[in-house]
């Protein structure tokens, strides 16, 4: 195991409720590729004086979760194209104390959609307004799907986000079901005050053919348990936590681990949840 040494690289995570599951998962890799880097998360008390951080410590690379990555905007250089069409930011990299925003949910929601071949034609109810929901309504806007209505209670986000896409909103699920049902919101988190609360009930799970719950942890929520009972096609926030940080991975070191190293560190990633 690599010694904490002067030389090292450090890269972080700013979360309000931070889990290990970045950690593990890049550490996993430093050591699988033998790099002097450390990877260490942290929930910040002032967003602003956190990215002074990165930028005044010479911080490679900096991963934003909820509720950041929107905010986190004003305060970097640069955005990239992939941050810049969502205007949401889930990852930083520091050159030299030039920062520049990108997203890599979007590309990891988008690669999820076309591996598990959900169809275009499918009606959606994705429920949430926040970043990751941005990312999550342009990755299915951007694969074809026109059906989509955004739920959210916030009537002013909410509704900005559906008119965003050309989508619908409703302010409540009530009884609306569709083909497809995604969460993106904090409900089912671990740690959190719904942690055990299903974000959508019980008829429409069972009106629905996938379940999509964007929560990476625990990795099996209520909804994805909820999900596979009933004997849906499940797609899992812990396989979105490992497809965006492979991609945080290559923007931070440039290199491109083997998929048998991607499997090994999500292995461990998994393991220590």
């Amino acid at each position: 195991m690599t010694m904490l040494n002067k030389d090292m690289t450090l890269c972080i995570s700013l979360s309000a409720r931070p889990s290990n599951n970045g950690t593990r998962f890049h550490n996993h890799l430093y050591e699988a590729l033998g790099l002097n880097w450390i990877y260490k998360a942290f929930a910040p008390t002032d967003l602003a004086q956190a990215i002074a951080g990165v930028r005044g410590l010479g911080i490679r690379g900096c991963a934003i979760s909820m509720p950041y990555k929107e905010d986190v905007i004003a305060l970097v250089d640069r955005m990239d194209p992939s941050a810049t069409a969502i205007d949401s930011v889930n990852t930083i990299v520091n050159d030299h104390g030039m920062l520049t925003a990108y997203n890599t949910d979007y590309s990891a929601i988008a690669q999820l959609i076309e591996r598990n071949g959900l169809d275009p034609s499918a009606s959606v109810l994705l429920r949430g307004s926040g970043g990751m929901a941005k990312a999550t309504a342009a990755a299915f806007r951007d694969a074809g799907f026109a059906d989509v209505t955004i739920v959210a209670r916030n009537e002013q986000v909410g509704r900005a986000l559906a008119e965003l896409y050309g989508f619908d909103w409703i302010a409540e699920l009530g009884e609306h079901t569709a083909d497809i049902v995604v969460n993106v919101t904090p409900i089912g988190m671990a740690g959190g005050p719904e942690q055990h609360t299903l974000a959508f009930p019980m008829p429409a799970v069972d009106a629905a053919a996938v379940v999509f719950d964007v929560v990476a942890l625990p990795a099996e929520t209520p909804l994805v348990g909820a999900g596979r009972a009933a004997g849906k096609t499940v797609i899992s926030g812990a396989e979105v936590a490992t497809l965006q940080a492979l991609e945080q991975f290559v923007l931070y070191t440039g290199i491109r681990p083997s998929a048998e190293q991607v499997r090994a560190a999500e292995e461990f990633m998994r393991a220590g949840q």
